[in-house]
C-alpha cells in the first residue's frame, strides 16, 4: 500500500474499491445511455391524427406489428391540429400529422413547419399525389358526395327524387334538413367551400354559399357528424366523404349515396413536423404508411380509394376513377383560406 492511501487512511479493500468506482460509473452511464436511446426507439412517432381515431389506432397497431415501434396518438379536428402544429413551432410535440388534405399541409409547408422527406415509394405513385420536395405524402383519395337519409326523406318529401346535383341543394324545401361540418373547423366543409369556388368561379361560388347557408341546420366541427346525424335520422341530407357515407351505408344505415357531376376529391396525406422529437421514427411511418399492406389495411376499414395500385378496393367502396371531377387546384385552396374562411364566417354570422 502507498503512502498517500496510508496517510488517507484507506485499507487493502477500500483502496481497491476506490479504483474501481470510476470504471462502475463509466459502466453504469453507458448502460444507461443504451437504454434511453432503445426506450426512444420503441416509443416511436407521436402522431397528430386528423383521420378517425379508431383507423389511427388500427394503423399503429399494425406499425407496431411491423417495427416494434410504438406510436403515440392524439385525435383533433384538422384546424385544431393545424393551429397547433404552427403554435409548437418553437417547441415541437409531435412528429407526425395523419390525415386531411394537402391543401391543409401545403398550409404547414408555408409556415415552415415540415421536415421534407422523400420516401422511397413515392417514385412509384403519380405525380399528383406527392409534393414533388417530399413536404407531404398521400396515400387515398377522398371525394365528396350527398349523404340521403332514405327514412326520412321518405317521411318529409314522399316520392320525390333524390338530389343530384349541387344546385339542387339550394331547394328552400330542403331548409333545415341539410347538415354539413364548419369550414373552419373541418377540412371536409372547407373543400367543399373551395369547390364551389373553383367549380363556379369566385362571385358565382359565393351567391351559390349564401343562398346555401340558411338552408343548413347545423355546422357541427367534426368531419365524421354529418354522416352520424345523417345515420341517425336528424337530418334528411348530409354534405359529406363519399367513402364516410359508404362506410355507413354498409353498416346497415338506411342511407343512400348520390356523386353529383362536377364534384372534387382530394389526396389524404402524411407530413413530418419540422424538428419533431423523433424524426427517424416518423420516418419510418410514412415509409410504411405508402406500402401496401397498411393501405389495404386502411381501405378495408374506411372504404377509401387507395394510392397504392397493389391495393385491392373492398365491396361497397367507391372508386376514385370512377368520379366525374373537376380540375380542382389545392395550392389556390391553400393561398385563399385564411380570405375564404373570414369570408364564410361573416357569411354566416
Amino acid at each position: 500500500m502507498n503512502e498517500e492511501a496510508v496517510d488517507a487512511g484507506f485499507t487493502g479493500k477500500e483502496l481497491k474499491a476506490s479504483r474501481l468506482a470510476p470504471l462502475r460509473v463509466a459502466l453504469l452511464l453507458g448502460v444507461a445511455l443504451l437504454l434511453a436511446g432503445w426506450v426512444s426507439a420503441q416509443r416511436g412517432p407521436v402522431i397528430y391524427a386528423i383521420i378517425h381515431e379508431q383507423d389511427a389506432l388500427a394503423l399503429s397497431d399494425l406499425f407496431f406489428e411491423q417495427t416494434g415501434l410504438q406510436a403515440s396518438l392524439l385525435r383533433g379536428a384538422t384546424g385544431e391540429i393545424i393551429s397547433r402544429v404552427i403554435a409548437e413551432q418553437n417547441n415541437p410535440q409531435a412528429d407526425i400529422v395523419l390525415g386531411g388534405p394537402s391543401t391543409l399541409h401545403i398550409v404547414l409547408e408555408e409556415a415552415g413547419a415540415i421536415e421534407p422527406y422523400l420516401a422511397p415509394a413515392l417514385q412509384n405513385q403519380p405525380a399528383d399525389t406527392f409534393d414533388p420536395q417530399g413536404n407531404w405524402a398521400g396515400w387515398h383519395f377522398t371525394a365528396l358526395g350527398i349523404g340521403i337519409n332514405t327514412e326520412r326523406f321518405a317521411s318529409r318529401y314522399g316520392d320525390r327524387p333524390y338530389p343530384e346535383t349541387w344546385e339542387d341543394l339550394l331547394d328552400p324545401a330542403y331548409a333545415g334538413e341539410i347538415v354539413m361540418t364548419d369550414p373552419v373547423a373541418s377540412s371536409t366543409a372547407y373543400l367543399f367551400v373551395q369547390l364551389q369556388l373553383q367549380r363556379l368561379g369566385w362571385d358565382a361560388g359565393w351567391d351559390y354559399l349564401a343562398r346555401l347557408a340558411p338552408l343548413v341546420g347545423q355546422f357541427p366541427s367534426s368531419g365524421a357528424a354529418p354522416a352520424q346525424l345523417l345515420g341517425a335520422g336528424e337530418y334528411a341530407l348530409a354534405v359529406s366523404y363519399v367513402h364516410v357515407l359508404a362506410r355507413n351505408i354498409s353498416a346497415g344505415f338506411p342511407m343512400a349515396l348520390v356523386v353529383p357531376p362536377d364534384t372534387t376529391g382530394e389526396v389524404g396525406v402524411v407530413s413530418i413536423i419540422r424538428d419533431g422529437p423523433n424524426t427517424e421514427a416518423a420516418q419510418q411511418f410514412v415509409d410504411f404508411l405508402l406500402g401496401a399492406e397498411a393501405q389495404q389495411l386502411f381501405t378495408d376499414i374506411t372504404l377509401t380509394s387507395p394510392v397504392n395500385p397493389d391495393v385491392v378496393l373492398p365491396a361497397g367502396a367507391v372508386s376514385n376513377e370512377s368520379l366525374q371531377m373537376i380540375d380542382f387546384d389545392p395550392q389556390l385552396s391553400a393561398d385563399q383560406r385564411d380570405e375564404v374562411l373570414q369570408r364564410w364566417m361573416e357569411l354566416v354570422d
